[in-house]
């Protein structure tokens, strides 16, 4: 117990006294995740607009698919990526492997399936009425599209959030496509593994602590515009 309270003592040191080290970590966690969730946002979004509107053969195996990738092992993405991005693999010439954007491929990956299956999900919830009223109004497809979105907001917001924390949270994936290099490629999971695995049990518990209270402000700010929706 002592071991906790020190951990979490050492995170408000950490925080307040303006360790570098830690503010560098904690800043790329977000940045990199942040990114990777806008993509996977921009992916998830049209994607899941389609499957879900859609009306096409394949379009129960599409959605079977992207169910599945929803559970995806974060590991598994790490291993595809790190194949296809190795100096002898086909994406080599890019010279991405152990980069900030290696990373933000490998999280674009876990999270799109995320958002895209939430955003199915919610719009296939909406009544199905309410798409042939707005075309009987005279709306465009797009304009029925942004509408449906609107009126399905609070999910979609959720389906934002789920995906952010499916990244925020990851470390296989990050670990093995960045490589963990200080003031490079570290973040908040992988450094809490290096610092277990140095035994360094009150600094992991500290990192950990922080990486808690980063998703909960971001989730809170997201959580904020999500209720504020609603009241309007």
């Amino acid at each position: 117990m002592e071991l906790f309270l020190e951990g979490i003592l050492e995170a408000f040191r950490l925080l307040l006294s303006g360790d570098p080290e830690v503010w560098s970590i904690v800043w790329l966690s977000l940045w990199i995740s942040g990114t990777a969730t806008v993509i996977s946002l921009g992916i998830g979004l049209p994607l899941g607009t389609l499957l879900a509107l859609g009306q096409f053969t394949s379009r129960k195996f599409w959605i079977s698919l992207v169910n599945t990738g929803m559970a995806l092992p974060p590991v598994v993405v790490g291993l595809v990526v790190s194949i296809l991005l190795w100096r002898s693999g086909p994406f080599g010439f890019l010279r991405l492997i152990y980069t900030p954007g290696a990373i933000i491929i490998a999280q674009t990956i876990i999270a799109a399936p995320v958002v895209t299956g939430l955003t199915v999900a919610s719009l296939q919830q909406l009544d199905p009425r309410l798409q042939i009223q707005l075309y009987g109004l005279g709306a465009s497809r797009p304009q029925v599209v942004w509408a449906l979105w609107r009126e399905a907001r609070l999910p979609l917001l959720a389906a934002l959030m789920a995906g952010f924390g499916s990244v925020i949270s990851e470390v296989g994936a990050s670990m093995m496509v960045g490589g963990n290099l200080l003031h490079h490629t570290r973040v908040l999971t992988t450094a809490i593994v290096l610092e277990t695995s140095k035994g360094e049990f009150a600094i992991a518990i500290a990192l950990s602590v922080i990486l808690l209270l980063l998703a909960y402000l971001v989730n809170l700010f997201l959580t904020w515009v999500q209720q504020r929706s609603l009241q309007q």
